[in-house]
Order: C-alpha cells, then structure tokens, then sequence
C-alpha cells in the first residue's frame, strides 16, 4: 500500500495463533449505552480477517480517562457491541494480565474473541511499565496494532508490547498512514488545508509544516481570535488563547515570506453568550465589540471558502469553523462540511469534533477518508513520529 513500509497483517501467519489486536475502541457512551459506535466498525475488517484466519483474538483498547477501576469506564458495552457485530459471543476478561485471563485464553477456539478490560484500568498502561509489557507479550504469540488514534502515544499496549512479540499493522491502521501520507507527502494540486478549533497552539505543527508547500491554509474557529489579538484587532469577548498570541505572531512573519495563501476569516457570527439561545449579530468585519465573542465565521468567509475548497485537488480539514454545536453558529461549519463532501479532489477529515459535524450534517459517508485519529492525524502529517507506529516491524 502507498505510503506504507510495516509488515501488514494481511502477511502474518496467524492459524491457531493467539493474537494480541490493539483498536482505538474508545468510544462515546451515554447511560452505559455506545452513541457512536463508529470506531468498533473501523476495526471490524483485520478482526474479521483474523477470525477468517482461525486466530484465537484478543482485542485491547482504552475507554476515557479513569482514575481507577470505575465501572462507568468498563468496556463492557463494547465488548457486546462487537460480539453484535461479528455475529458471535465476545466476552470479557476482567484485566490485561493475570490468571482469570490466562484462563480465558485458554477456552479460546480459532475465529473466536476475547476482549480485555478497559487498559487504563492498570496503572502500567499509561507508563509504559516494561513488566506489563512483558506480561502481556507472554500471552499471546503475535501483536497487530489497528489502533491508529492511539498510537502518538507511548502506553504499554501500544508501544512497550511491540518489543516483546512479532508485530503487525492492522488494515486500518495500514489505511491511515497511506491516506495521510498522501495528503502529506504527494498531495493532488492545489492543497487547501483548512484548520479551526479553539487553539493555535494545537493546530501550529500542521501550520509550520504547509506553509510553503499548501497553496492555501484556511482559518476558521476560535483560534482565529489569537491570530487577530496578534494583529492589534479587538476581539471582545471571544475566546483568546494567551499562549497562542505570540505563536500567531510568529506565523503571520512566516505567512509574509511563503508561497502559501494564510486566508482568515472576513466576517463573524457574533453571540452575547456560549449559548443557543443568546442574542446573534451578523459582523461585517472582525473587530469584535465588547460584551459579544465570536463564535462562528460568517457567511462571506464561508462562501470564499467553499469556494477555493470546489477548486482543490487535495483537501485536509481539521476542527470545526465555530460552535457548530449550538445551532446559531453551526452555518459556517455546515458549507465548510458541504463543500469538502462535494469537492472533486482528494478528501481528508482528521477525526474529532470535524467527524462529529460531518455525522451531525449526514456527510460522512461522503468523505474519501474520514481519520479515526484526530491528534494522531495532526502529529502524523506535521512528520512527527508516532511511537506506537515506530515500534511496528518494518516489511
């Protein structure tokens, strides 16, 4: 595959083999109910491709961020969500090592699934400790990370365990990088790349790394308001990120000097308050009064946009174009979504509140890759290295 240059596991031996497969299954959950289960179908196909292969699964992922063994945190639902899925029983071990899931290892038949206990639940997880790594590698015979959106991080199932076992990349994992890289490495001309979301600070690296190289980098989000407090602009009440100003400086010297358009927005949706329900003013400039905040990009700016996105040969987008959330302010993220659905060229979304705007609007479905790693994606087309991906074997 393109861009690609791990060993897959469509190439692995696996008949009978006890196969440790890290997803990225980190849900949202409502009430104990999955509202989104998005990410159990994301892995679905190196699953299905292992059951096929007679492998004895065991499925590892995180859920949220617990501070102990909380049952609101169980992977429970997901466990029987997946097991709805493939047609067949899922069951439950109640941790990542130890004697009850060697057990249940042990009961295994080929094709057949066992997932482990929320990952977070063992403190080693998020430190990397080498003795759960080890433990866990002692358990199985072969490791296939599919879990994308987990692996810029260094935890012991995504990265410790790699060093203990034959490792492999899952399919969708192997997909990611080939969609990211291309976008990345030898995008289709013109790049338009279109960031928004609160902070500079998060969006920087993938600013730093196109400017020069994107045709155009489009600005939407609260993170404009730190761009134009860097210009001397009011910006009232909206949201500024202290730190993020004199990032933006820096930028915009940078954006004078490249070959690259650093488009802000022209015009905003003005609210009194965060709420769907406050007074709304339509602002032909970017000034913002006192007692208002920004909280969404006006429909100027969001026709210019959709307008340089119709014209793209590669589009990346990531982070919503305001509060798309409370419905007053959600128009400017709603054209930026059509407009990438209905572009000609290559379409990429980085995973997080994007993803869930394009669900909101029923768009989804129209999107060349839709990432299932928001801060993995950004990481990955900066050129950073992903930890969980470094440590997989080379082909």
């Amino acid at each position: 595959m393109a861009g690609f240059s791990k060993a897959s596991v469509r190439d692995a031996e696996v008949d009978g083999k006890r196969v440790l497969v890290r997803c990225d299954l980190n849900v949202p959950l409502e009430g104990g109910r999955i509202t989104d289960d998005s990410r159990i179908r994301a892995c679905l196909p190196t699953i299905e491709l292992l059951r096929e292969r007679g492998a004895r699964i065991l499925v590892c992922s995180h859920l949220g961020r617990p501070k102990g063994r909380e049952p609101e945190f169980s992977l429970r639902p997901v466990a029987d969500r997946l097991g709805e899925l493939i047609g067949a029983e899922v069951g439950l071990a109640p941790g990542l090592v130890g004697a009850e899931v060697e057990a249940g290892i042990a009961e295994l038949g080929p094709g057949e699934v066992l997932m482990l206990e929320n990952s977070r639940f063992d403190p080693g997880e998020t430190k990397n400790d080498p003795g759960l790594a080890k433990a866990l590698g002692s358990l199985t015979d072969l490791y296939v990370n599919d879990a994308f959106g987990s692996s810029h991080r260094a935890h012991a199932t995504t990265e410790g365990v790699a060093h203990e076992l034959p490792t492999y990349a899952g399919l969708l994992l192997e997909r990611e990088v080939s969609e990211l890289s291309r976008v990345r490495d030898e995008p289709q001309r013109p790049l338009v790349i279109v960031l928004g979301g609160a902070k500079v600070t998060d969006k920087v690296g993938v600013i730093d790394r196109f400017l020069g190289s994107a045709e155009e980098i489009l600005i939407g989000g609260a993170m404009c308001f730190s761009i134009f407090k860097a210009e001397g602009r009011d910006t009232g009440d909206s949201l500024v990120e202290d730190e993020g100003v004199e990032v933006a400086k820096r930028v915009l010297a940078d954006a004078e000097g490249s070959d690259s358009l650093l488009e802000l927005p022209e015009d905003l949706v003005l609210g009194r308050a965060f709420e769907a329900d406050t007074e709304v003013e339509e602002l032909n400039g970017v000034d913002v009064p006192e007692g208002w905040m920004g909280l969404d990009i006006g429909a100027n700016t969001a026709a210019n946009y959709a307008n340089r996105i119709a014209r793209a040969g590669t589009v990346f987008w990531n982070g919503p174009m305001g509060a798309f959330e409370l419905e007053p302010f959600a128009a400017g993220t709603r054209k930026v979504a059509e407009a990438v659905a209905a572009a000609p060229g290559h379409t990429v979304v980085g995973g997080g509140d994007s993803a869930a705007a394009l669900a909101e609007f029923g768009l989804a479905d129209r999107i060349d890759w839709l990432s299932t790693g928001g801060g993995a994606s950004l990481e990955f087309v900066e050129g950073k290295e992903l930890p969980g991906l470094e440590a997989l074997q080379d082909a």
